[in-house]
């Protein structure tokens, strides 16, 4: 499965193939084991935060509110704000867990057999219903938590800057011009995006390969100005004509309303 993504990459872009070469094995796995509970508890803690910090409070919130097991969602339901604070939570990710929570429990944020069976923007379309949870968030849950294999967090930072690292561009690309040079990786752009993250770990470390071709983003479409400028002029002109209509003479039974 690997060589086969790893030769689709290469033969569709030669830039990816070269990070490819330089990387090597593309080793990414997914963790089957958390609910999606788990998964999202785990991913609110995590925001704005250092790995470090955010494992420190994970820790006391399995202590305290889950007596020594990871939380279930009624739990965190019954455990008092204060708590939440005490533990490390901010007032807003301790309202994002609460939303959670109560969300899982009606179940919106579905089971894994339920989220296994539903496609990666049906997912997204479900999970960022809960506060806090946004598509970044998700997007990362479908990579490194269910293992799909086309998707391509083009909000992501490292992403963006490993593409512009990798491919010699002096700005970062914008996520939607992203997206669209990344249809060719298709149906593997989860691996292309692993391999972007490697991308800025070889430049760190100076050995982050020259790309071996110059490449040509495409352009989003813009209305070019004769277009906008042809366009006030009809508003323009319809609002003209409507000022100038005179008006329809009012039944009595109308004006006898006023």
């Amino acid at each position: 499965m690997s060589k086969r993504i790893l030769t689709h990459l290469s033969t569709v872009d030669l830039v990816m193939g070269g990070i490819i070469q330089a990387v090597g094995r593309y080793t990414l796995k997914a963790n089957l084991e958390d609910t999606p509970f788990v998964a999202l508890a785990q991913a609110i803690a995590h925001q704005q935060l250092h790995a470090t910090a955010a494992t420190t409070i994970l820790k006391r919130f399995i202590e305290n509110v889950g007596g020594g097991t990871f939380p279930t969602p009624q739990q965190v339901l019954d455990a008092p704000d204060a708590v939440l604070r005490a533990v490390g939570f901010s007032t807003a990710k301790s309202a994002a867990l609460k939303d959670l929570a109560a969300k899982t429990i009606a179940g919106i944020v579905p089971n894994r057999e339920e989220l296994l069976a539903l496609e990666d923007l049906a997912i997204i379309e479900r999970l960022t219903q809960v506060r806090g949870i946004g598509r970044w968030t998700v997007e990362m849950m479908l990579m490194f938590q269910l293992g799909r294999h086309d998707v391509l967090p083009v909000d992501d930072f490292g992403v963006r800057n490993g593409f512009r690292l990798a491919y010699g561009l002096r700005k970062m690309p914008s996520p939607k011009v992203l997206a669209m040079f990344g249809e060719r990786w298709a149906p593997h752009r989860s691996a292309a995006a692993w391999y972007l993250w490697r991308a800025v770990e070889l430049h760190k470390a100076g050995t982050l390969p020259v790309p071996v071709e110059r490449i040509r983003l495409p352009r989003l479409r813009k209305k070019s100005s004769r277009a906008s400028a042809s366009s006030a002029r009809l508003r323009r002109s319809g609002a003209q004509t409507r000022a100038s209509r005179p008006r329809a003479p009012q039944s009595r039974e109308s004006a006898r309303t006023k």
